[in-house]
């Protein structure tokens, strides 16, 4: 439900500066044109696309590309990308199973959105189709959590307080939510119950995260042809620890 809303996704969930800075970075060391997986409504790929890919009326011809899954998202990204007149080119595609028929510098897929993968062998179809994308010499970057087993150790009708964020368009937003950890898959299936002025839990939105554990995480990759070649515990660059909310990854074509 969340990511047919593109409204309610871009008021709950607005993409940092930090982030941007951090990918637009990545795109402008390593040129060739940009590809964001799971790219949402465009938050991030718009203005990284403004700085690193120059700007053109023809998105087709455009050095960058955003995929996603939903065409609400979509449509919302098309909208955003022409009202700041920025050419990127907008598909419709799942990213296990995509095939843009070109080669980028820099493929990114940002704020855990690589974790709606579930099992290794979607891991490994994902990785399959970022290898067949990366130019020679590419980067494939992503950022993600780092598993808090407290957490995720929340009984199942354990309702929490997660977020208040005023809006103008629906008023003061509420969400709680329940986690539902099931450890032999690392996989978390939350709810979130979303709430406005006068309407009570307004939206029920499911929300699957996989877990990936930091000793984890360098294999699943290895094992998928690609090499690790820094990690962060944030988007500023500081060192990844015991202590880090994220894991922010840069890796290469091994």
């Amino acid at each position: 439900m969340l990511y047919q809303n593109p409204a309610l996704y871009d008021v709950l969930l607005p993409a940092s500066g930090a982030h941007v800075g951090f990918y637009r970075s990545l795109a402008e060391q390593n040129p060739g044109g940009v590809l964001e997986l799971a790219c949402g409504s465009g938050q991030l790929l718009v203005p990284v696309a403004r700085f690193c890919c120059g700007d053109t009326p023809q998105p087709e011809v455009s050095g960058a590309c955003g995929l996603d899954l939903s065409r609400a998202m979509l449509q919302a990204a098309g909208r955003r990308s022409r009202a700041e007149g920025v050419a990127v080119d907008w598909r419709e595609a799942d990213m296990r199973s995509f095939e843009l028929g070109r080669r980028f510098g820099c493929i990114f897929v940002a704020r855990n959105s690589l974790l709606h993968l579930s099992t290794s062998e979607d891991f490994a179809a994902c990785f399959a189709r970022v290898r067949e994308h990366l130019a020679p010499g590419g980067v494939f970057a992503f950022d993600i959590f780092r598993p808090d087993l407290a957490a995720l150790a929340r009984a199942p009708e354990e309702r929490f307080f997660v977020m208040r964020v005023p809006s103008v368009e629906f008023g003061e937003v509420i969400v709680e939510s329940t986690n539902d950890y099931d450890a032999a898959s690392q996989v978390n299936r939350a709810t979130w119950y979303i709430s406005a002025p006068a309407r009570q839990q307004a939206w029920v939105a499911p929300l699957h995260l996989r877990s990936i554990f930091p000793q984890e995480l360098p294999l699943l990759l290895h094992q998928n042809g690609l090499e690790l070649v820094r990690r962060d515990g944030d988007l500023m660059g500081s060192p990844f620890s015991s202590t880090s909310g994220r894991q922010v990854c840069i890796c290469r074509v091994r």
